[in-house]
Protein backbone atom coordinates (compact mmCIF):
# COMPACT_ATOMS: atom_id res chain seq x y z
CA UNK A 1 0.00 0.00 0.00
CA UNK A 2 1.24 3.36 -1.14
CA UNK A 3 1.62 6.47 1.64
CA UNK A 4 -0.95 8.38 -0.28
CA UNK A 5 -3.60 5.56 -0.04
CA UNK A 6 -2.80 4.79 3.60
CA UNK A 7 -3.42 8.32 4.20
CA UNK A 8 -6.61 8.47 2.46
CA UNK A 9 -8.12 5.39 4.30
CA UNK A 10 -6.85 6.91 7.21
CA UNK A 11 -8.62 9.86 7.00
CA UNK A 12 -11.89 7.88 5.90
CA UNK A 13 -11.83 5.89 9.02
CA UNK A 14 -11.26 8.85 11.46
CA UNK A 15 -14.22 10.55 9.48
CA UNK A 16 -16.30 7.53 9.82
CA UNK A 17 -15.72 7.17 13.73
CA UNK A 18 -16.34 11.07 13.95
CA UNK A 19 -19.61 10.28 12.01
CA UNK A 20 -20.32 6.98 14.20
CA UNK A 21 -20.17 8.53 17.44
CA UNK A 22 -21.97 12.31 16.21
CA UNK A 23 -24.77 9.65 15.79
CA UNK A 24 -24.13 7.95 19.02
CA UNK A 25 -24.16 11.01 20.93
CA UNK A 26 -26.84 12.92 19.06
CA UNK A 27 -29.21 9.87 18.43
CA UNK A 28 -29.28 8.76 22.32
CA UNK A 29 -31.46 11.26 23.79
CA UNK A 30 -30.86 12.23 27.74
CA UNK A 31 -33.59 13.34 29.43
CA UNK A 32 -34.02 14.14 32.81
CA UNK A 33 -35.54 16.77 35.32
CA UNK A 34 -33.23 20.08 35.08
CA UNK A 35 -33.40 23.22 35.92
CA UNK A 36 -34.13 25.15 32.48
CA UNK A 37 -34.01 24.08 29.22
CA UNK A 38 -32.73 25.59 25.94
CA UNK A 39 -34.20 25.43 22.62
CA UNK A 40 -31.15 26.62 19.79
CA UNK A 41 -32.58 28.72 17.22
CA UNK A 42 -33.15 27.91 13.53
CA UNK A 43 -34.39 29.60 10.82
CA UNK A 44 -37.73 31.49 10.16
CA UNK A 45 -39.75 32.56 7.05
CA UNK A 46 -40.28 35.77 6.20
CA UNK A 47 -43.55 35.87 7.71
CA UNK A 48 -42.66 34.93 10.85
CA UNK A 49 -43.59 31.18 10.07
CA UNK A 50 -40.93 28.81 11.98
CA UNK A 51 -39.47 25.88 9.46
CA UNK A 52 -40.13 22.32 10.04
CA UNK A 53 -36.66 21.96 11.44
CA UNK A 54 -37.30 24.51 14.19
CA UNK A 55 -41.06 23.33 14.67
CA UNK A 56 -39.34 20.14 15.56
CA UNK A 57 -37.07 21.78 18.38
CA UNK A 58 -39.94 23.90 19.77
CA UNK A 59 -42.81 20.56 20.01
CA UNK A 60 -40.22 18.90 21.32
CA UNK A 61 -39.21 21.35 24.55
CA UNK A 62 -42.83 21.72 24.79
CA UNK A 63 -43.76 18.16 25.67
CA UNK A 64 -40.92 17.72 27.87
CA UNK A 65 -41.83 21.09 29.64
CA UNK A 66 -45.49 19.93 29.76
CA UNK A 67 -44.20 16.18 30.97
CA UNK A 68 -42.78 18.64 34.00
CA UNK A 69 -39.17 18.41 33.57
CA UNK A 70 -38.50 21.99 34.07
CA UNK A 71 -39.92 25.43 35.03
CA UNK A 72 -38.07 27.58 32.35
CA UNK A 73 -37.29 27.28 28.94
CA UNK A 74 -34.60 29.84 26.75
CA UNK A 75 -35.46 30.18 23.19
CA UNK A 76 -32.11 31.57 22.02
CA UNK A 77 -31.37 32.63 18.21
CA UNK A 78 -31.09 35.64 16.49
CA UNK A 79 -32.18 37.52 13.32
CA UNK A 80 -33.10 35.02 10.43
CA UNK A 81 -31.72 35.52 6.81
CA UNK A 82 -35.22 36.24 5.99
CA UNK A 83 -34.96 39.09 8.21
CA UNK A 84 -37.20 37.34 11.03
CA UNK A 85 -36.59 37.40 14.51
CA UNK A 86 -36.09 33.77 15.84
CA UNK A 87 -36.50 34.03 19.49
CA UNK A 88 -40.11 36.30 19.25
CA UNK A 89 -41.13 33.28 16.66
CA UNK A 90 -40.13 30.38 19.47
CA UNK A 91 -41.79 32.40 21.86
CA UNK A 92 -45.06 32.73 20.31
CA UNK A 93 -44.80 29.29 18.85
CA UNK A 94 -44.35 27.64 22.29
CA UNK A 95 -46.63 29.49 24.04
CA UNK A 96 -49.70 28.46 21.52
CA UNK A 97 -48.20 25.35 22.69
CA UNK A 98 -49.29 25.52 26.22
CA UNK A 99 -45.97 26.64 27.79
CA UNK A 100 -46.77 30.23 29.73
CA UNK A 101 -45.17 33.26 28.75
CA UNK A 102 -43.65 33.85 32.02
CA UNK A 103 -42.03 30.10 32.01
CA UNK A 104 -39.91 31.75 28.13
CA UNK A 105 -36.95 33.57 28.79
CA UNK A 106 -35.93 35.14 25.44
CA UNK A 107 -32.18 34.76 24.16
CA UNK A 108 -32.09 37.24 21.52
CA UNK A 109 -27.96 37.23 21.26
CA UNK A 110 -28.09 33.81 20.65
CA UNK A 111 -26.43 34.03 17.33
CA UNK A 112 -25.14 30.93 16.97
CA UNK A 113 -24.18 27.96 19.37
CA UNK A 114 -21.40 29.31 21.31
CA UNK A 115 -23.39 32.85 21.72
CA UNK A 116 -26.34 30.46 22.71
CA UNK A 117 -23.77 28.43 25.71
CA UNK A 118 -22.71 31.71 26.69
CA UNK A 119 -25.46 33.40 27.26
CA UNK A 120 -27.15 30.78 29.15
CA UNK A 121 -24.36 30.12 31.14
CA UNK A 122 -24.69 33.48 32.46
CA UNK A 123 -28.34 33.16 32.59
CA UNK A 124 -27.92 30.20 35.17
CA UNK A 125 -25.47 32.05 36.68
CA UNK A 126 -27.76 34.14 37.55
CA UNK A 127 -30.38 32.66 38.97
CA UNK A 128 -29.12 29.66 40.67
CA UNK A 129 -29.47 27.15 38.02
CA UNK A 130 -27.30 24.16 38.31
CA UNK A 131 -28.71 21.92 34.71
CA UNK A 132 -29.69 22.28 31.34
CA UNK A 133 -31.26 20.08 29.09
CA UNK A 134 -30.48 21.35 25.35
CA UNK A 135 -33.06 21.05 22.30
CA UNK A 136 -31.73 20.84 19.07
CA UNK A 137 -31.59 18.03 16.19
CA UNK A 138 -29.70 15.04 16.66
CA UNK A 139 -26.26 16.25 15.10
CA UNK A 140 -25.75 19.06 17.31
CA UNK A 141 -26.45 17.75 20.10
CA UNK A 142 -21.92 16.70 20.86
CA UNK A 143 -21.14 20.42 19.65
CA UNK A 144 -23.77 21.99 22.30
CA UNK A 145 -22.79 19.59 24.98
CA UNK A 146 -19.09 20.87 24.30
CA UNK A 147 -19.92 24.02 23.85
CA UNK A 148 -21.95 24.43 27.35
CA UNK A 149 -18.83 22.76 29.38
CA UNK A 150 -16.42 25.30 27.77
CA UNK A 151 -18.99 27.58 29.49
CA UNK A 152 -18.73 25.94 32.98
CA UNK A 153 -22.08 23.92 32.93
CA UNK A 154 -21.40 20.00 33.37
CA UNK A 155 -25.17 18.98 34.22
CA UNK A 156 -26.16 18.54 30.75
CA UNK A 157 -28.96 16.60 29.81
CA UNK A 158 -30.35 16.66 25.91
CA UNK A 159 -32.96 16.25 23.58
CA UNK A 160 -33.03 15.83 20.30
CA UNK A 161 -36.70 15.89 17.66
CA UNK A 162 -37.87 13.51 15.19
CA UNK A 163 -37.62 15.67 12.25
CA UNK A 164 -35.49 14.78 9.12
CA UNK A 165 -34.70 16.59 6.21
CA UNK A 166 -32.37 16.03 3.00
CA UNK A 167 -30.29 18.45 4.33
CA UNK A 168 -28.73 16.42 6.60
CA UNK A 169 -27.09 14.66 4.48
CA UNK A 170 -24.76 18.06 4.38
CA UNK A 171 -25.32 19.19 8.17
CA UNK A 172 -23.65 16.18 8.86
CA UNK A 173 -20.40 16.62 7.96
CA UNK A 174 -20.90 20.57 8.25
CA UNK A 175 -21.13 19.68 11.86
CA UNK A 176 -17.79 17.48 12.45
CA UNK A 177 -16.07 20.77 10.89
CA UNK A 178 -17.62 22.60 13.55
CA UNK A 179 -17.39 20.14 16.22
CA UNK A 180 -13.50 19.93 15.30
CA UNK A 181 -13.39 24.05 15.17
CA UNK A 182 -14.80 24.14 18.70
CA UNK A 183 -12.51 21.19 20.38
CA UNK A 184 -9.48 22.81 19.18
CA UNK A 185 -10.19 26.51 19.05
CA UNK A 186 -13.37 27.19 21.72
CA UNK A 187 -16.30 28.49 20.73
Amino acid sequence: MTWPLAILLGLVAVVALSVAALLWIGLRDDVRPVDVAVVLGNHVHSDGAPTPRLVGRLDRAAALYRAGLFPTVIVSGGISSSGADEVTTMAAYLEAAGVPADAIVRDPEGVNTAATASNTAAWMYAHGAQSVLAVSQYFHIARIRLAFRQNGIRAIAHAGDDYWGWRDFFLVPRELAAITRYALLGG
